[in-house]
């Protein structure tokens, strides 16, 4: 794989995603709808996540929740390489009840941001392999396997301390939530949570790590990627997603996923 790039894989599985990795991108700060699950290769990068500032290097297995803010950054000149899974929640889900033994309503999270473990680390590289295609495979089983016991690696009941969004900023959010596309202003946003828009733009920052409008242009973009996902053309997707162009929508795709939303449809198309 050619230095600074990122390269999307074709998966065996419908509902997750592959990415390989080798660059000295940063990203910026960002949220996925899926759980990531990963593997640093090379070299080290440090991000700041839901869960602190955590820094990983090679052979450290990474993950990420949906709805996680994060971003990182490579440690050094020369980059880092790696590999990302990307899986749908209602598969998670359901293989979680097999690993909690049908425990229904109990939520489950990834707790560690990395996990130093070459077994599981091991186990990754076979899950990997695995979804891509690049082991024999034709029923799935080993796949299905092999992701099991890396969710029973990872997955944790949701902790009990985790940071509420307060009642009346969820309020707000849900202006946002139930139409990402419309024209909601900050008056309008602080109004529905009973704040002056400094209050607010703070109180929604603390609550869930991104301004009002950084919130919405990811709401956005993950509606962009959705309709990417299912066909629409890039344009389209453009301007049906609420971006004032379609080089709009590409600056943030690539700022939040590293790669081009014509990268990303010619694999999952």
């Amino acid at each position: 794989m050619e230095r600074d790039s990122f390269r999307p894989l074709i998966c065996q599985r419908s509902g997750i995603e592959a990415v390989e990795a080798d660059t000295t991108f940063a990203f910026g700060r960002h949220t996925h709808e899926q759980f990531g699950v990963g593997l640093i290769e090379r070299g080290a990068q440090k991000s700041a996540s839901g869960r602190g500032l955590v820094e990983a290097s090679a052979g450290d297995v990474i993950t990420v929740n949906p709805g996680e803010v994060h971003d990182g950054a490579p440690i050094g000149d020369g980059g880092r390489s790696w590999r990302m899974l990307y899986i749908d929640p209602a598969i998670v889900a359901e293989l979680a009840l097999d690993i909690t033994e049908g425990r229904k309503g109990a939520a489950c999270e990834f707790s560690q941001p990395t996990v130093r473990d070459p077994r599981l680390a091991a186990q990754f590289v076979r899950l990997f392999r695995a979804v891509t295609g690049n082991v024999a495979d034709p029923h799935g089983v080993r796949a299905e396997e092999t992701l099991l016991l890396v969710l029973a690696g990872l997955l944790q009941p949701a902790a009990a301390t985790h940071r509420s969004i307060p009642a009346r900023i969820a309020s707000a959010r849900a202006l946002i939530d139930d139409d990402p596309m419309g024209l909601v202003t900050l008056t309008a946003l602080a109004d529905e949570a009973g704040l002056s828009r400094y209050q607010f733009l703070r109180a929604f920052a603390k609550a869930t790590g991104l301004t009002p409008h950084a919130y919405i242009l990811q709401r956005r973009i993950h509606h962009a990627r959705q309709l990417i996902r299912h066909g629409a053309r890039l344009a389209e997707a453009a301007a049906q997603s609420g971006f004032s162009d379609q080089s709009h929508m590409t600056r943030l795709f690539v700022r939040s996923f590293g790669m081009t939303p014509g990268a990303y449809a010619t694999v999952v198309r």
